[in-house]
């Protein structure tokens, strides 16, 4: 079930006030302010994890994944946008998909909250695709098969946590801009049907450079001062870092993109917390994998058949493709870190290089300036450097390796030189754009498509008719047969046209998906038994204690009596594990991480007869402060008395220990 659904483009028009300019090489001139469109702008970010313990997980369709823990927690991000003609959302969330249930569960939340303020046609609704979530929100056979029915716990963990995600951003809305910038990562992903590829016509192949997409686009959220408010990206890969051994929740490599951007511009703030809010979501991801190695025979070494992965001895199941880590976090850790570093990279305040004076085959420019010059000349240089300045350091590393010869975005005088604001306006429309039925109007000139996949519905594949003829795992997951794409593309050409030439309210309105009732949904999870503690102890106590020492880059573990985590009900905006520093100044203890934190993970060990485990690790990070620390676990306890159900919360604390930086020195 590892697919992408009925997606959604996001059609980023470009308004570049610049190319309206006339500005000769021979003679600079001072360009106007650009006219500015602002937008009401909000984020917003909450808390979607759902129960850990026991459940079946979202993503690799096998029924014995069940999850035991947290490895990170799962976010809502929500992007609204108002252009004072219409508002959008766009919701990035953590899970597999977005189900037909799920949505209208979320749309009518929305309803009863907001009116008809936030409804289907301008609510998106996508999921990264992580297959480290819990599952349970569908109401189609297959899907409740594959995680054992409709869990209404599951759901309901994810159902308020987008809706909380767009009150927040609802309640931050202000006036902002809008940039987007793009870019290409060809260290992040793979495609692992390169033999269906290689069956589409050869015409088509050789417009792209590679055989899976490698672009990646950001757009950049700021207020009025220029401060950030968030940024949305989309990149085609597979949230399937972790592998189908794991069993804790994760959000897995977009979701790591998204944490490492957000503490990055959150100083202070726990994972989940602060106001910058970055989306990193899902795209035209189908056949794109994080597994960048490729597949091997993991008991041979040998590659895996080419043409249906597969190996000699074992079968396709010894057949596995591996990521650039020495494991599956590892993994995870260095393409989200791939995403989110690439997304850190920006504009540049705007500079002219000496090639530019140099003109084109079009018309050639004067003196001895060269097209290709990458070094630049230090004759030119110093008549700049003495009529107008230097370019500063910041701009000089920005635009390297074009050599500067008018760093015309510090130039001011008397007016600016170049505009350093682009306009920006978003639109939404359906799976796939015809950009050229857009084109016919001015202001969808120089239109930039962005896939967003997993959106409203999840209807496995979409392949070309020619890979769908191969029949590998994605065509044949093509559930509405060989012209599913062409169909799509006949309704969209039409939904194009109709958003060009405004006149989509004439368009007729489809059918409304069935809503069905509950009592029609069945539901295969048993709750769990009452939880024991073995016998001399209590919930929370210690079985392995920590060390009294660890340096920094070690794995501080601690193992208690616990209860199954499914008894601590709604977890959101809760932890199971804080790791707390001491200061001795305040004589308190202080939060550092979290169950969210990439650095702890939580580990549920399911016993017999109702006897569970908690083993909580902290990764020791290498920027980690020498000091004194402790580990807390949080947790409840059900009990059966007179036949009444009693639950009861407990709290483990392990002894304090130190972190140094070298065992010479603490």
């Amino acid at each position: 079930m590892t697919a992408v659904s009925v997606g959604l483009i996001t059609v980023l028009a470009l308004k570049l006030d610049s190319e309206k300019q006339e500005v000769t090489p021979e003679e600079p001139s001072p360009s106007v302010d650009p006219p500015e469109n602002l937008y009401l702008i909000g984020v917003g970010r909450a808390d979607c994890t759902g129960p850990v313990a026991d459940l079946p997980m979202m993503g690799y369709a096998n029924t014995e994944q069940t999850v035991r823990g947290i490895h990170t927690r799962l976010f809502s991000r929500a992007f609204i946008v108002d252009d004072g003609s219409k508002r959008v959302v766009f919701i990035t969330a953590d899970i597999g998909m977005v189900s037909q249930r799920l949505r209208l569960e979320v749309l009518q939340e929305l309803k009863a909250k907001y009116g008809d303020l936030y409804r289907q046609d301008n609510v998106v609704m996508s999921g990264t695709h992580t297959h480290a979530g819990v599952g349970g929100y569908f109401q189609y056979t297959l899907f409740m098969i594959t995680s054992k029915g409709y869990i209404k716990p599951s759901i309901q963990a994810i159902v308020s946590g987008i809706v909380k995600s767009i009150d927040l951003a609802h309640r931050n809305l202000r006036p902002g801009r809008i940039f987007i910038n793009k870019g290409q990562l060809v260290d992040s992903n793979l495609n692992r049907s390169p033999h269906s590829y290689m069956n589409n016509p050869e015409e088509e192949r050789n417009r792209y450079e590679f055989n899976t997409d490698k672009q990646i686009v950001i757009m950049k959220f700021t207020d009025l001062d220029g401060d950030g408010m968030g940024l949305l990206s989309w990149f085609a890969v597979h949230p399937v870092s972790m592998n189908n051994t794991n069993r804790m929740v994760s959000s897995d490599n977009l979701g790591y993109a998204s944490y490492g951007f957000e503490q990055e511009k959150n100083i202070g703030f726990l994972p989940g917390e602060g106001p910058f809010v970055a989306g990193f979501s899902s795209s035209n991801l189908g056949d794109s994998s994080p597994n960048i190695l490729g597949p091997v025979c993991v008991n041979t070494g040998e590659k895996c058949d080419y043409l249906n992965s597969s190996c000699p001895i074992g079968g396709k199941k010894e057949c596995l493709a591996f990521g650039p880590g020495e494991d599956m976090f590892e993994s995870t850790r260095m393409i989200g870190e791939n995403m989110y570093k690439k997304a850190k990279g920006r504009t540049c305040k705007p500079a002219l290089g000496h090639s530019f004076a140099a003109g084109t085959t079009d018309g050639g420019g004067e003196f001895n300036f060269m097209q290709g010059d990458t070094n630049g000349d230090p004759f030119w240089d110093g008549i700049r450097d003495a009529v107008l300045g230097p370019p500063s350091n910041e701009t000089t590393a920005c635009h390297r390796p074009k050599p500067i010869l008018f760093s015309t975005g510090e130039m001011n005088s008397p007016l600016p030189w170049h505009p350093a604001i682009v306009d920006v306006q978003i639109i939404t429309i359906g799976s796939l754009a015809i950009v050229a039925e857009l084109e016919v109007k001015e202001s969808f000139a120089n239109a930039e498509v962005v896939v967003a996949g997993l959106c409203n519905i999840y209807t496995h594949y979409i392949t070309t008719y020619e890979e769908y003829q191969i029949q590998r795992y994605e065509g044949a997951s093509t559930i509405f047969g060989p012209h599913t794409l062409s169909a799509y593309i006949q309704r969209y050409r039409g939904l194009a046209k109709a958003i060009a030439h405004g006149t989509i309210k004439e368009l007729p309105k489809g059918p409304e998906p069935p809503f069905f009732d509950e009592d029609k949904l069945f539901n295969q999870v048993k709750d769990p038994v009452a939880d024991v503690a073995p016998a001399d102890t209590v919930f929370g106590d210690i079985l392995e204690q920590v060390n009294p020492v660890y340096k920094v880059g070690e794995i501080a573990s601690v193992t208690f009596v616990a209860g199954n985590p499914r008894h601590s009900g709604d977890i959101v905006n809760k932890t199971f594990v804080t790791v707390e520093r001491f200061h001795n100044d305040t004589d308190s203890w202080e939060i550092v991480h979290t169950d969210a934190s990439w650095e702890t993970r939580f580990h549920w060990i399911k016993g017999l007869a109702g006897r569970s485990q908690s083993k909580v690790e902290w990764h020791i990070p290498l920027t980690a402060q020498t000091g004194t620390y402790r580990i807390q676990h949080f947790g409840h306890y059900k009990q059966i008395m007179d036949n009444n159900t009693i639950t009861t919360p407990y709290v483990g604390t392990s002894d304090a220990f130190k972190v140094t930086k070298s065992f010479y020195y603490y």
